[in-house]
């Protein structure tokens, strides 16, 4: 079973900038109830495309420094990065076809 990685502002870089395939990443919080209701569909995500995407977590309250130099302002808001670059930005609860058309485009 495929699961999300944990991001901090150390392993950015390594995990989402310089991965060789698409990454979602989900800046959240524990107290964030939209948030939770997330984890099931990036769960899904993980699982389904697994060695074809990525599925990141960051937790804004212990990674403020990297929410901020992504301008996250309201939570959850989910990136997607390819090639380095962002490509999509998602904020709020989100569908998972939405979010799977997105990276569909990529792989």
């Amino acid at each position: 079973m495929t699961e999300a990685v944990t991001v901090t502002q150390d392993s950015f870089r390594s995990s989402v900038i310089d991965a060789d395939q698409p990454v979602i990443v989900d800046f959240w919080a524990s107290w964030c109830g939209p948030c939770k209701q997330m984890e099931p569909v990036l769960r899904d995500i993980a699982e389904e495309y697994d060695g074809r995407a990525t599925v990141a977590k960051v937790n804004v309250e212990e990674e403020r420094l990297l929410a901020s130099m992504y301008q996250i302002m309201s939570i959850p808001a989910l990136l997607v990065f390819n090639e380095g670059k962002k490509v999509a930005e998602f904020h709020g609860k989100q569908s998972k076809a939405q979010l799977t058309d997105a990276l569909d485009s990529l792989v």
